[in-house]
């Protein structure tokens, strides 16, 4: 899958994946009386998310809470603190991993969706449910889209694409000397589509009895079509930043761009309404438009010496507190709020290419699945790139794939 690892690009250049790497403490024990918790953020770019988390600690009566935000490499900090006695009760997480749920690391917070667990979308709460259990509860939803340049596709005489075909024949129309059709990002696309592709060609990572879901002939047809987009040089390469900031879009560089949710405020101050966005376009008779959805999540560490106090603070703030949630999904950057009745109650998802982005979430979103380890995601990434970039026949580097990703899956099924 593609990465929403944009929100950590700040923190580059600091000491990561170890326990001596304070994060800023920035709690003073929360606003009420009782036990002391600890919760952690990684570090957020958008202006104004660390003073909100620590204002939510703050009104809290029930726990002096204290917010810890940790710059560096936050997933390798938190792995690594789980196994510790002074790690956080509440952290955050893209997941928890499977072997974090597995290795009894976590706690399951299922009683704290009771009731409103169907105002979660299944491609949110999916990723954070193992054997029907709920690891994590989520905050908010980022998603990625097609960004295109209305006024360059129309000079074109080029219809918004709808198919993957659709799409290589607009990125070879808008290219010329100044302007290149598409940004998938400096690598060619690898990092940013992952496994998205595949689901816009009516296949899947991974399968729901835990198979390889991409093992035939309409993976290879459609990840071929992707080196056309390099072989015909239509995609733009070393831009000055990656795919997940607008600066390409907006400065002129490209007529389209992958990017994500979180650049829709940038551009449309840039550009205006001379813009629009779209689902990754589908590819084959049984292929679908395609939306990559993420969502961080609260989580409890096994090892808190207050797991009923923790579990109570993560229902108030993230179940309870709906004025929070949707205030933390858009007052600051811009995301989807991960419940379903608050996204439908935003003023500001209620039209353009914003509203646009929540229905493909909700129509066409799909996200990793646990199962889909970082093994299964290296090989199937590594071959992607060889595909897209050096024109490596796509059937053979998948074979060796579904071979790589079976075996991988094997393992982590026996070891349930």
């Amino acid at each position: 899958m593609g990465s929403f690892s944009r929100r950590t690009l700040l923190a580059a250049g600091a000491g990561a994946g170890i326990l001596t790497a304070c994060g800023s403490n920035t709690g003073r024990g929360g606003g009420g009386s009782g036990p002391r918790l600890s919760h952690w953020y990684h570090q957020y770019g958008e202006a104004g998310t660390e003073q909100a988390v620590q204002r939510y600690a703050a009104a809290y009566q029930k726990a002096r809470v204290g917010i810890e935000w940790r710059p560096g490499n936050y997933d390798q900090q938190t792995a690594a603190a789980l196994l510790t006695d002074s790690g956080p009760d509440v952290f955050e997480a893209d997941g928890p991993t499977l072997d974090q749920i597995r290795g009894g690391q976590v706690l399951d917070l299922t009683e704290l969706v009771d009731g409103v667990k169907g105002d979660f979308r299944p491609a949110v709460l999916g990723p954070k449910t193992y054997e029907g259990k709920v690891w994590a509860i989520p905050q908010v939803v980022d998603m990625q889209l097609l960004y295109y340049r209305k006024s360059l596709l129309e000079d074109a005489g080029v219809e918004p694409p709808t198919t993957l075909d659709a799409l290589v024949d607009a990125a070879g129309k808008l290219t010329d000397d100044k302007v290149k059709g598409l940004f998938l990002g400096n690598d060619g696309g690898a990092g940013a589509l992952g496994g998205t592709p595949l689901y816009a060609a009516g296949l899947q990572l991974v399968t729901e009895d835990g198979g390889v879901g991409f093992d035939g002939p309409a993976a290879a047809r459609t990840l071929g079509k992707l080196h056309r987009l390099h072989a015909d040089r239509s995609l733009l390469l070393g831009a000055p930043t990656d795919w997940s900031d607008p600066a390409a879009f907006v400065q002129g560089l490209t007529a389209m761009q992958w990017s994500g949710l979180w650049a829709l405020p940038q551009v449309r101050k840039e550009l205006g309404d001379d813009f629009g966005v779209l689902p990754f376009p589908e590819d084959g008779s049984d292929g679908r438009p395609a939306v990559l959805v993420g969502a961080y999540g609260a989580a409890v560490s096994a090892r808190s010496r207050n797991k009923e106090a923790a579990k109570e603070y993560v229902r108030w703030l993230w179940v309870e507190r709906i004025d929070y949630q949707r205030d933390f999904a858009l007052s600051y950057g811009f995301h989807i709020p991960a419940r379903i009745s608050l996204a439908a109650r935003a003023p500001e998802l209620e039209e353009g290419p914003a509203a646009d982005a929540v229905r493909f979430t909700a129509d066409h979103g799909h996200a990793q699945p646990l199962l889909w380890t970082p093994a299964c995601r290296t090989a199937y990434q590594d071959a992607l790139s060889r595909i897209i970039r050096s024109g490596a026949d796509p059937e053979s580097e998948l074979r060796a794939v579904v071979r790589k990703v079976s075996a991988e899956l094997d393992r982590v099924k026996k070891s349930s």
